[in-house]
């Protein structure tokens, strides 16, 4: 049996070591267009900002771990094409400029994503960059360390990371985003409007509501960002404006979302026998709304991973879905978020309410007691969970954990008043904040109630 891996980031990884694992006889190949396996680039803010020293730890397997796997590790080679039909595959050693063709009983596509790079006037101006790879880090941090003044594009989580990171460096730092608000996509106006108060207290300049139209230069380098609203002067830009699957290898033969995600199904399969996909280049089933939808996230990508590889021979797991679930920390200011903001269910136009409490999260008569805002979407006629946000000083982000699996089981908001938590002082009330959130949206119920709950 001969399995074929492109690509060994998050998906591709766990894909290999659980394959290896689970079928020693079979030949797997890997092909690998960089020089190193499972980069961890969320982690790319903190190795920016200091907070990681050593690089290595962001890196959780190597080309050396999968070999001694027994897994035929070809890194630096380009897969040019492939055959899902006749199953074979055109591949280019990059150190070597060598073609040659590979033949597969079961393709693995883990072939990931990479950054939307727009079409800009000035675009080929030096010290416009991109993050993504560990590449990309180490460019940033070397262009950054002669910058007095860099700009960030894209207010998403890994541009306001980097945003936090700079200016911590001492930089003079801009974040410019076409939405009127940063993080809009994760997080509803209350919460995201506390970590701009943060920034601008900071000294950064958030330019908001205007797009990039191009960028101009002095001696080949990136002088000055030109928006719909005007001229930024800088040194360096970091582009974060997204991500878009990286499949045109599979373009035409098999099933995709417009965007080019592979759709897959409950068991990694796509929709042709024998080619299955994970990680960044997939669709996955996004459980509050039931669509397949484009998630990028390093746990979708690890989850499928493994998935690939338990269902490759026959199907022995399903996917359960995706909640989106993720979490932030800015300054002191702890965030996280789970399933559809308010704002979301507007876009999907799902009829939704929402309900949000801030208390103490713990008994007033211990020696601290910071306060929890927390926010909690439901759709109005079941009454069904879609979603949840939490911010404190206090890391209180395991309850979008928590928020993520009554979710995913279809719970209702009711359900959510009367759940089993432990009570202990040093950690919650006797009414743990999650079921206040539930009780503050039960019928009936007033904001007065919930001091005596």
């Amino acid at each position: 049996m001969k399995i074929a891996v492109i690509g060994c980031t998050h998906a591709g990884t766990a894909a290999v070591v659980n394959a290896a694992k689970l079928y020693p006889e079979a030949q797997i190949t890997v092909y690998e267009r960089n020089d190193n396996v499972s980069f961890l680039s969320c982690g790319i803010a903190l190795y920016v900002g200091g907070v990681v020293q050593d690089p290595q730890g962001l890196f959780y397997s190597s080309p050396q771990q999968l070999s001694d796997l027994g897994v035929v590790t070809h890194m630096r080679h380009e897969v040019l094409s492939v055959d899902t039909d006749a199953k074979t595959l055109q591949v280019r050693n990059l150190s070597s400029g060598e073609a040659f063709t590979d033949t597969f009983d079961k393709l693995i596509v883990t072939t990931g994503s990479w950054p939307i790079i727009p079409k800009l006037a000035g675009m080929e101006l030096g010290n416009i960059l991109l993050c993504k790879n560990y590449e990309h880090s180490n460019t940033i941090i070397e262009k950054a360390k002669a910058a007095n003044h860099i700009t960030v594009v894209g207010a998403g989580y890994i541009g306001v990371e980097l945003v936090e990171a700079f200016q911590q460096s001492g930089k003079q730092v801009t974040l410019i985003d076409s939405a009127d608000r940063i993080l809009n996509r994760y997080l509803d106006a209350e919460f995201s409007s506390r970590i701009e108060d943060a920034f601008r207290g900071k000294g950064i300049e958030l330019a908001l509501g205007q797009t990039v139209q191009a960028f101009e230069g002095r001696d080949g380098k990136v002088s000055r960002v030109i928006t719909s609203k005007g001229e930024i002067e800088t040194d360096l830009v970091i582009l974060c404006i997204g991500f878009r699957p990286n499949t045109e290898l599979l373009k035409g033969q098999v099933d995709m979302l417009p965007n080019g995600a592979i759709i897959v199904d409950e068991y990694m399969q796509t929709s042709k026998q024998d080619v299955f996909a994970a990680g960044d280049s997939c669709a996955v089933r996004y459980n509050p709304t039931g669509k397949a939808a484009y998630i990028p996230l390093a746990t979708n990508a690890v989850r499928m991973g493994m998935l690939v590889a338990r269902n490759l021979m026959r199907q022995t797991t399903k996917y359960l879905g995706t909640q989106g679930t993720s979490g932030l920390k800015i300054y002191e200011l702890n965030l996280a978020s789970t399933g559809l903001t308010e704002g979301a269910c507007a876009d999907e136009k799902l009829s939704a309410e929402a309900v949000t409490i801030e208390d103490a999260y713990r008994p007033e008569f211990m020696p601290t007691a910071e306060t929890v805002t927390l926010k909690v979407v439901y759709e109005k006629e079941s009454r069904r969970l879609l979603g949840a946000q939490i911010m404190s000083a206090v890391d209180l982000t395991q309850a979008m954990n928590t928020l993520s699996v009554c979710i995913q089981n279809e719970m209702t908001v009711d359900e959510l008043a009367f759940v089993d938590f432990f009570f202990q002082p040093h950690y919650n009330k006797p009414w743990n904040f999650l079921n206040s959130a539930g009780i503050a949206a039960l019928p009936g119920v007033k904001t007065e109630q919930l001091q005596h709950a």
